[in-house]
């Protein structure tokens, strides 16, 4: 009797924590919208207010075009506030448990607070994969073309002519190739007052100085760059002048009229393509690898806010002192964000590696919540 006793016994039990940890995740989406819609309206309020005086003023542009740019330059920066609103979210989601004795009733049934943590901190793992990989490239496409529509709107403003100094690097095994344009025709898709730097590598690899080469303008089209008024001038020989001179060119058309887009304009999908396409072109990638690590690690710091809030509102119930967890949880959280601002400073200084720069503050957040949880659950 003892074996079809203990199923009967404990079978209830299953149905009823199934049912405590939907609710909990219930409350916690509800919160998390909530602490979402407070956020978006801020930084589209600022954002509204900015694009206002800035590129609104130089233009004169109606309050729908500016809501629309709005639109597009908001969600990269909320995306990089979500940790915030889980944070703040879940918080407010176990205090109002707590605040409504819910807590109370769960854990005095026997539930383990690991039984209604976890899956609160599964549900900010998952989410923040989907923002990875849905959201984030949605706003980073949006802030692209912000900044596009930027570039446009000042060059509408400024003339047709960027008086922007651009440098580019092509070249190959063979050759190396350093391009300097003083301004460029956006109309006539052309390099003006610009010089070629030229350096031939040799069998130990080194690249050593054989020419420059300065012109009027330059072109490229069809794999060449076609120079007009060129004047070239090898080491220890004569200058000599060019009316044309056509040189082989391994870019396309529009690498030498557009700038390489922002780590946090390049979708995640996009980015190893992008680190792939700057090394070879003889640029430092640091911080698009930094930008890709970042972003590897975002459900990890989504999980590790979650646990956080989670373990603060847990103290809550048996220390009863509201305010003061409460604002350690935000001071904490705050720390966390500047530790991660310094963190990426020195990775794009390369004064340490972009995995580390990436993957430390999220780690020594995740072991803190869990420290804490420990501490509270256990003693």
């Amino acid at each position: 009797m003892s074996t079809s006793f203990m199923p009967s016994r404990f079978s209830p039990h299953l149905p009823r924590l199934g049912r405590i940890e939907r609710y909990v995740l219930i409350q916690q989406l509800r919160s998390l919208g909530v602490a979402l819609a407070v956020i978006a309206a801020l930084v589209m309020l600022i954002d509204f207010v900015e694009v206002s005086r800035g590129v609104g003023s130089a233009q004169d542009l109606s309050a729908v075009r500016i809501f629309g740019l709005v639109l597009m330059k908001s969600p990269s920066v909320i995306v990089q506030l979500l940790p915030f609103v889980f944070l703040f979210g879940t918080l407010a989601a176990f205090i109002g448990l707590n605040r409504r004795s819910e807590l109370v009733a769960m854990r005095a049934a026997g539930v383990s607070a690991w039984r209604f943590v976890l899956p609160a901190a599964g549900m900010a793992f998952v989410l923040g994969i989907l923002t990875v990989t849905v959201l984030g490239p949605l706003a980073a496409s949006g802030d692209a073309m912000w900044q596009r529509e930027r570039a446009r709107i000042s060059g509408a403003t400024l003339g047709a002519d960027s008086q922007e100094a651009i440098w580019l690097r092509e070249g190959d095994d063979q050759r190396q190739m350093i391009i300097r344009s003083a301004r460029q025709d956006r109309a006539n898709a052309r390099l003006l007052d610009v010089s070629f730097f030229i350096y031939t590598t040799g069998a130990d690899g080194g690249r050593t100085f054989s020419e420059r080469i300065d012109a009027q303008s330059a072109t490229l089209n069809a794999g060449r760059w076609r120079l007009t008024n060129a004047t070239g001038a090898q080491i220890g020989q004569k200058a000599v002048t060019y009316s044309t001179l056509d040189l082989p060119s391994s870019l396309a058309d529009k690498e030498a009229f557009e700038r390489f887009a922002r780590p946090q304009s390049t979708p995640f999908w996009s980015l190893p393509n992008q680190i792939q396409r700057i090394e070879n072109a003889g640029f430092t990638s640091t911080a698009y690898r930094l930008r890709l690590q970042q972003l590897l690690a975002t459900p990890l710091v989504f999980a590790a806010m979650s646990i956080l809030a989670a373990a603060f509102s847990l103290r809550l119930m048996r220390l009863g002192d509201l305010a003061k967890m409460s604002v350690s949880a935000v001071v904490l959280g705050f720390a966390f964000f500047f530790l991660n601002q310094f963190s990426s400073a020195m990775g794009s200084a390369e004064v340490v590696a972009p995995f580390v720069a990436a993957w430390l503050p999220p780690v020594l957040t995740a072991l803190a919540a869990f420290t804490l949880l420990f501490y509270t659950e256990d003693g």
